[in-house]
């Protein structure tokens, strides 16, 4: 067998231990995050991989051979913060004072030095190990050979095949593709205009960059010729900087490779007590290094316990012992995902550290072992409840609990909500966070519940292993997560998370529960009506085409348009031709047939996508109302969104005269109430922008896109172009520029141009604060809402169209984050109020507008108290206004 040799390109690895970690700092404030990834990775070695042999590459300060061939070469990277630079120094001393071997060599890189020793290590017989992340490396890997990169986070190794996977090429490739594409984070100019497909298409086709120059007569498009002929020097010239200098260190010694004999962390021990890092000090000092015996069992494996109380006495006793002022994890096993059906088949709870506890009820299997009555498991959730209850999406299991033993379970905190106001664009979900964290695999529901089948048919044992671990693993990332906050400093977004976000998931979880009553007979209505419309359409597009087809098939489609009908093909995928809703609008003054088609595709999406499903839905209820889910965490910037059905995007009209709101209508004897904020991202803007005139427009109730025009185009044409002003308003907000002014109003961009420049001229102050939103949002790395909550963005190394997109974005969060912090308020005042109240209750929030059921003798009183409410939740400078509509369906709202 092989003996393996695991070259560590250093700085990328210590890079991404620095971004990967929180900001962690020892009792003194010294920053100590990148060190303390260091020294687990240190601790990794012989667990995550086996090794013969290891040496840590280094890159040398000063230019290199890459500065003389091209002076601009890395030349635009952003400074690097302070915290890290002033680690990497320590952490290269720690490499040489812990025994490894060092390779660096003046006016190199590190990735020469990799190379170099990979080069020199296969003509040994080694096999080669790359730990890095960079993609600069692809070009040393060999399946052949044996030399692969081993990713660390993921513990992953990248070989050929994932090479292919990921950038279309092989390995022996990557150096012409990188020679194409190019590389902003260093600088490397490539070809400008051809992407990664492009890249990936030419080098399958010519293999390398002299065989594209030498055929370019052979290159179908016109444009890539071009864009070739244009670049030639910068391609050949990027080859040269991104190929990897191999001759530059070489394997004298290789017992100097060998892993150091005397334990490298200990003999470093006094350093890592200066830097408080005694954690990693005791867990060597306890459980030795992985490489020097077997890999041990991990510790926290072999202590985990997961029990199974399945008899009243021993279910007793636990609860029983149960600290008074203890935090206890929460969660329960169901027949399915539908809070109104699903039947509760057990729960599990954690408050310790190493041992969890599940309580079947509900196993339905042959030889099913005793399990707990519904009345013990009533009361002990009821005692449980007296607890700080921490839970991993609470909003499911509070309508269970309430459903199947109506309980209404008391929050303490909630780990999904935590990990989404710690980073509003990563994944929630527990499996993820639990792994992002602590690099466990937790067991998945597929692993123990067969298809077709649910947890009610899980045998115990297994049951209590899958169910026991999730609140084990709770418990676990809020400890994790408390932590963070403190180790962030962002105590003031874990008061959020207490204050508005937990309150805010039962007000969800009771909308949810209520449904919103639809009209069968009008659907069933709209349903034949949309029928015979789609049908007479299909009648029409198939006499036109001269044959029946499936319309609904997008390559038969394309046959008929592009093959049988002769029209021009714009753009075809690997299944056939696009015939996509951009391809059929550029095509529609070429024939016919292609209105019919846009006609059909609106209708079938209303009839396919709303009335069926709203028509099953409403049918399957005995009061007819349906039933959607709200998801908090669904958006980076704060808003809900809706799923099963969506109801945020039930259309305002459709085909064929079919209005889909009106058939969502109020139970007999009561109202639907619409209630609007009206023109509150601008009235936003007005408060923080302190913009005089914008400010009183709002404050002496003006129409503020009347305003807007007068102040563009002046007393005589603003009425005529208040529209036009409308689009400006909002579309400033959300980073519009004149291009896609000049797009949604169909002027020219010089024009556009024009009327945003005319707009920062009337209102002063809001050019100014909309820089200052990107220009904060650049230097700390995140914007803030009007209540304080927060989304990061990571600006390192990111392409100049990512962090265009990325300040769009802020300013977008800026004001839509504060609007849904608004609504939340209003929505928490509004629920505890009338909570206990059958004369009124709120069924929708769309965005903006909140729609109640009203009973029709209270309308105006419980209008008018929701009006004030919502009109002083929060104090701005302007004022809120809310808008009021009272109607028979939703339609009527309008």
């Amino acid at each position: 067998m092989k003996k393996t040799i695991t070259i560590i390109d250093t700085f990328g690895f210590l890079f991404r231990s620095y971004y990967a970690l929180p900001p962690l700092r020892s009792n003194d404030g010294f920053p100590t995050g990148l060190l303390t990834g260091f020294m687990n990775f240190i601790a990794g070695i012989g667990k995550d991989f086996k090794t013969d042999y290891i040496v840590f590459a280094l890159d040398a300060k000063g230019d290199t051979f890459r500065n003389e061939l091209y002076s601009n070469y890395k030349a635009q990277r952003p400074d690097v913060p302070e915290d890290l630079l002033i680690q990497l120094p320590i952490a290269v001393s720690w490499v040489e004072e812990m025994g490894f071997k060092i390779a660096i060599k003046t006016g190199y890189e590190a990735d020469d030095m990799v190379a170099s020793i990979a080069k020199d290590a296969v003509s040994k017989g080694l096999e080669v190990r790359i730990v890095s992340h960079d993609k600069d490396l692809y070009q040393l890997i060999s399946d052949e050979n044996g030399v692969y990169l081993f990713d660390p986070t993921k513990k992953q190794i990248i070989d050929e095949s994932k090479c292919i996977e990921k950038y279309g090429v092989l390995p022996s490739e990557f150096i012409d593709y990188q020679a194409l594409v190019g590389d902003t984070a260093d600088n490397i100019p490539g070809v400008k205009g051809v992407g990664a497909k492009t890249a990936e298409g030419l080098i399958k086709e010519f293999k390398n960059i002299e065989n594209i120059y030498d055929n370019l007569e052979k290159i179908s498009k016109p444009r890539i010729q071009n864009l070739l002929l244009e670049a030639k020097e910068n391609a050949f010239l990027s080859k040269k900087l991104v190929t990897l200098k191999d001759d530059c260190h070489y394997i004298d010694n290789l017992e100097e490779f060998l892993l150091p004999i005397e334990n490298p962390i200990l003999r470093i021990a006094t350093s890592l007590e200066k830097y408080d890092m005694n954690k990693v000090l005791d867990r060597v000092n306890k459980n030795g290094l992985n490489y020097k015996t077997k890999i041990p069992e991990k510790q926290e494996e072999k202590n985990l316990e997961y029990i199974l109380l399945n008899d009243e006495s021993s279910l007793s006793l636990v609860i029983n012992k149960i600290p008074r002022d203890a935090i206890v994890a929460f969660d329960t096993e169901t027949s399915g995902l539908d809070t109104l059906k699903a039947k509760i088949v057990g729960f599990s709870f954690c408050y310790e550290e190493n041992r969890a506890y599940y309580v079947p009820i509900a196993h339905n299997y042959l030889g099913v072992e005793k399990q707990i009555s519904f009345e013990v498991a009533k009361k002990t959730i009821e005692i449980l409840n007296r607890y700080k209850l921490v839970l991993q999406n609470f909003k499911y299991d509070w309508q269970i609990i309430k459903n199947n033993f109506d309980i209404e379970l008391k929050l303490y905190a909630d780990t999904m909500i935590l990990s989404w106001i710690l980073d509003t664009d990563s994944k929630v979900g527990i499996d993820y966070q639990i792994k992002k964290y602590f690099n466990i695999d937790m067991i998945s529901f597929g692993e123990v519940v067969k298809k077709g089948e649910d947890f009610s048919s899980v045998e115990l044992e297994k049951a209590t292993q899958y169910a026991a671990e999730d609140a084990l693993m709770t418990l676990k990332l809020f400890n994790k997560q408390l932590e963070l906050f403190k180790e962030k400093r962002e105590e003031d977004l874990l008061n959020i998370a207490f204050e508005l976000e937990f309150n805010f998931i039962y007000v969800l979880a009771s909308i949810e529960q209520r449904g919103i009553k639809v009209d069968v007979e009008l659907l069933k209505k709209y349903k034949e009506i949309s029928s015979n419309f789609l049908n007479s359409l299909t009648i029409q597009i198939y006499e036109l085409c001269g044959e029946s087809f499936n319309i609904n098939s997008p390559k038969q489609l394309g046959v008929i348009l592009f093959e049988k009908l002769g029209l021009q093909a714009s753009k075809k995928t690997k299944t056939g031709y696009s015939t996509d809703e951009s391809v059929l609008e550029s095509l529609k003054d070429e024939h016919i047939v292609i209105q019919l088609l846009l006609k059909y595709r609106e209708a079938f999406k209303l009839h396919s996508t709303y009335i069926e499903p709203l028509l099953e839905l409403g049918l399957k209820d005995k009061d007819n109302r349906i039933f959607t889910s709200f998801l908090q965490t669904g958006t980076t910037t704060g808003r809900l969104s809706s799923k099963s059905p969506n109801l945020q995007n039930i259309p305002t009209f459709g085909a064929n005269g079919v209005e889909i709101r009106k058939a969502f209508i109020p139970k007999t004897g009561y109202k639907l109430v619409g209630v609007d904020y009206s023109q509150i991202e601008l009235r936003l803007l007005a408060h923080f922008s302190q913009d005089e005139a914008l400010v009183e427009a709002f404050k002496n109730d003006l129409d503020i896109h009347l305003q807007t025009a007068i102040k563009i185009f002046g007393e005589d044409e603003a009425k005529s172009k208040r529209s036009i002003a409308k689009s400006i308003n909002f579309g400033l907000l959300y980073g519009m520029g004149a291009k896609k002014l000049a797009e949604t109003l169909g002027i020219s961009q010089k024009e556009a141009k024009f009327y945003i420049d005319s707009y920062f001229n009337a209102f002063k102050s809001v050019k100014s604060y909309l820089k200052s939103i990107e220009d904060k949002v650049v230097e700390s790395g995140f914007v803030t809402t009007l209540l304080n909550r927060k989304r990061f963005f990571d600006f390192q190394g990111v392409s100049p169209l990512l962090k265009a997109a990325y300040l769009r974005e802020a300013v977008n969060t800026q004001f839509q984050g504060s609007a849904a912090d608004l609504i939340k308020l209003a929505m928490i005042k509004i629920e505890h109020k009338y909570k206990d109240d059958e004369n009124v209750k709120m069924l929708l929030q769309i965005h903006d507008e909140l729609i109640f059921e009203i009973k029709e003798e209270f309308v105006e009183e419980i209008t008018k108290n929701i009006k004030n409410i919502m009109e002083s939740i929060f104090v701005l400078n302007v004022p809120l206004k809310v808008s009021l509509a009272v109607g028979n369906s939703w339609q009527d709202l309008k």
